[in-house]
């Protein structure tokens, strides 16, 4: 048996030699002076020798330590020195495959499904929330406690749904590197239970782009009268609130063939009390992209003869069922995650995220008033409700374009499978021009 003493007083020879310990394991003095641990073993009938590190940085105990673990390794059946190798091989691929590395990848397979807005939305998501906590670290060494960190910091600043979007998207990274064999789990897979609840009484909405457009175009493909579906095409666009739509009159819309086209929504039909609806000046004004236009120029042959743009499907001069829009949501099987009132939920949510990510801190206050939200400071009597109408019209249009990047055009909706319709002939129309369709009916 070796001891420290022996150890030290072990000189260089003319050749090398070995002091042997127990089990195999010896130290071989050279010329040169090095003393360096080997152990030697039989694996498949042939006899292998294993380094095990040099004395004095791997001390004999240490060295003990190592050999018994080689021994362990022996007794399953496996050549120490392949496995010692391996280790090493995964050691270093755990090392290269960091999570901003292994993230980055997944972002790359999956966009192709995305729109090229939202595919930029979850990347830069990733870049300012994520990448700078978790994105060096080796993606198989990631726990839960880190994700939760970076989910709270999140959740500090306010932002609730980014950070239940971002844990999503974590998982989501995570999937791919197990898929890929670079981790054996997902460590942000139940954190979802953990994380801050939502405001409790609002209304359920889905608030992530991609998952809307996916809802939108299963909704438009169910079995519905084409003004079910063209009004949740319009309310999806709008963001008002599910009664406006139904009370819509073709006479509140103004410059429908002209370059800034204007919904002007009469205060007695807004929500509030006595004041409110008596307000001088109170009308809310939303400003139409184009897209919105255009689901009013499928809908022209239709109704443009009555009074109301989406009106009964018995009776031309009543509204449509206050229930049309959300029952063609949970037909579509999207009962309890998303109703009509919702997209204003999801265009606050998203457009302000956008507003963030783009510097455009200033348009919070536009889009709270594009969705005729008072400031707290401010009394509804003293508040100028025209105010930044070309800043609001430039949102609109960032909105629709960012919601129907994968939905076609409204005049589609007018072909596929119907409901009963009642007094309401379905018609083939042509894909509307922007500057080009004439509402000849509306005089201003």
């Amino acid at each position: 048996m070796l001891s420290d003493a022996k150890l030290r007083a072990a000189k260089p020879r003319a050749n090398a030699y070995k002091l042997t310990d127990s089990n195999r394991l010896y130290l071989l003095v050279t010329p040169s002076g090095g003393k360096l641990w080997r152990w030697s073993y039989q694996y498949g009938g042939k006899q292998k020798t294993m380094a095990l590190g040099a004395y004095p940085v791997v001390s004999l105990l240490e060295a003990r330590e190592r050999r018994d673990d080689a021994r362990a390794i022996l007794s399953q059946g496996k050549d120490p020195v392949i496995a010692k190798k391996l280790l090493i091989h995964e050691n270093l691929a755990a090392a290269q495959n960091t999570f901003e590395r292994i993230a980055r990848k997944w972002h790359d397979v999956t966009k192709a499904q995305w729109a090229r807005v939202h595919a930029d939305d979850v990347l830069r998501s990733l870049e300012r929330d994520v990448f700078p906590a978790l994105g060096p670290l080796p993606v198989s060494e990631i726990s839960a406690p880190l994700v939760l960190d970076v989910l709270r910091t999140i959740e500090d600043r306010g932002a609730l749904e980014t950070a239940k979007r971002v844990r999503q998207r974590i998982s989501a990274a995570f999937v791919y590197a197990i898929a890929q064999g670079f981790a054996q789990h997902d460590p942000s897979e139940r954190l979802g239970v953990v994380l801050k609840p939502l405001r409790k009484g609002r209304q359920p909405a889905i608030t992530d782009l991609a998952e809307l457009q996916r809802m939108l175009n299963a909704a438009e493909e169910d079995h519905a009268r084409p003004i079910t579906r063209l009004a949740l095409r319009f309310i999806a666009l709008t963001a008002v609130r599910p009664n406006e739509i139904r009370g819509a009159r073709w006479i509140e819309f103004e410059d429908l063939d002209g370059r800034n086209p204007l919904w002007r929504i009469p205060a007695s039909r807004m929500k509030g009390g006595q004041d409110r609806k008596e307000e001088i000046g109170g009308d809310h004004l939303v400003p139409l992209a184009h897209q919105s236009v255009a689901v009013l120029s499928a809908i022209w042959p239709l109704t443009g003869t009555g009074p109301l743009v989406f009106p009964s499907s018995r009776h031309a001069h009543h509204p449509m069922s206050e229930n049309a829009i959300g029952y063609l949501l949970n037909r579509a099987g999207y009962h309890g995650r998303h109703v009509p009132h919702g997209f204003r939920a999801a265009f606050s949510t998203i457009m302000n995220e956008w507003a963030e990510q783009h510097g455009k801190e200033h348009d919070r206050k536009i889009i709270d008033l594009m969705l005729a939200h008072v400031p707290k400071e401010k009394v509804e009597s003293a508040y100028n409700r025209a105010a930044y109408l070309p800043r609001r019209r430039e949102l609109a249009q960032i909105w629709a374009d960012m919601l129907t990047v994968h939905l076609p055009p409204p005049t589609v909706l007018l072909e596929r499978p119907a409901r009963d319709m009642g007094a309401y002939s379905r018609r083939r129309i042509p894909d509307p021009v922007p500057g080009d369709f004439r509402f000849p009916l509306l005089t201003r």
